[in-house]
């Protein structure tokens, strides 16, 4: 069975735009990410590794296994922007109340006492209700079950 070239490419574009939002969001928009927004970038770094893996082995089968492996880091980040979810909208209580990210260089004291306070139970921003932990749920459980349907599926496009 040949790798879907589709589900290679969406293993390395969904988390490289999810990923790319959420710094976008934080450096161009200010909106500081809490501990366990933090959480839900590791697994799309994870992710976009995997993709990159499976694109320098592209023809080979272990391609299909590292697409897998991508697709579940994407799963996996979305689950846990799932459960953030729920703790912004009070559905559950959270591992964490709040964080805060203190930046490199200068008075270690100053920093940490003028670091913003990013509470993990509030959503710094939302459209149509939706936070962006959820949009990260939404779109990385969706995209991640694609993928694999994609790769059962076993689509004879030309890797």
């Amino acid at each position: 069975m040949a790798l879907s070239r589709a589900a290679l490419w969406l293993s390395l574009i969904i988390p490289s735009a999810l990923l790319g939002g959420a710094l976008i969001s934080e450096y161009v928009f200010g909106l500081y990410p809490c501990e366990m927004c933090m959480w839900q970038r590791w697994p799309h770094l994870a992710a976009i590794i995997f993709a990159l893996g499976a694109i320098a082995v592209r023809g080979r089968k272990l391609s299909k296994f590292i697409v897998a492996d991508a697709a579940l880091a994407i799963l996996i980040s979305g689950l846990i922007g799932g459960f953030h979810a729920g703790v912004e909208y009070g559905w559950w209580e959270g591992i964490t109340s709040c964080a805060t990210n203190v930046p490199a260089g200068g008075d270690m004291l100053d920093s940490i006492m003028n670091a913003p306070l990013v509470r993990c139970d509030v959503a710094p921003w939302s459209l149509f209700g939706i936070s962006l932990a959820g949009y990260n749920f939404l779109l990385s459980v969706g995209g991640a079950i694609l993928i694999l349907v994609l790769l059962a599926k076993g689509r004879k496009d030309h890797a």
